[in-house]
Order: C-alpha cells, then structure tokens, then sequence
C-alpha cells in the first residue's frame, strides 16, 4: 500500500474456499494479510478490465465499429451475461 494513500473500509463476502486458500498464503507469508490479499487481487482485476476494454475498443474500430444489437445479445447469451437486451454498457 501507498503511504497516505485513502482507504475505506468495506464489507466482501468470500467464499469460504477462498478465504482458506489466502489465510494459507497469508500465513505462510505469501500474502501480507488478507486485506492486502484483496486490494492487490482488486488492484490487478481492474487492470484486467481496462486492458481488455482497450483491446476491445481497439477490435471494434479494426471490423467496423461498436457491436450491432443482435451482436451484443449474441454476446451476451455466449459469455453468460445477464445484463439482457437494452441495458447500458
């Protein structure tokens, strides 16, 4: 963590798997602790999403622009997306 940098405090459900598996690396040093297990898991998945949000900008302009209702849905039904039809982006 940044010194100085702001946190809040915030309530996450975990898996109780999970929560095993990052006490274990917490434990055996792996991990600084379980909070600092999450905002890096955080810091990285939100990486995760601009990197693919600029790549698929980047396929949208190469093929011809921003994806087709049909498509969207199509999409959506493929990768399980429950956001349907009609919602925002």
């Amino acid at each position: 963590m940044v010194i100085g940098m702001a946190t809040r405090k915030v309530t996450v459900t975990l898996d109780a798997a999970q929560l095993d598996r990052i006490r274990k690396l917490v434990d055996a040093g792996s991990a600084p602790s379980v909070s600092g297990f999450v905002q890096h898991a955080v810091s990285v998945a939100l990486d995760d999403v601009a990197g693919w949000g600029a790549l698929l900008a980047e396929a949208l302009r190469e093929t011809g622009g921003p994806l087709t209702d049909d498509e969207r849905a199509w999409a959506d039904e493929l990768l399980g997306n429950r956001r349907g039809r009609g919602s925002a982006a």
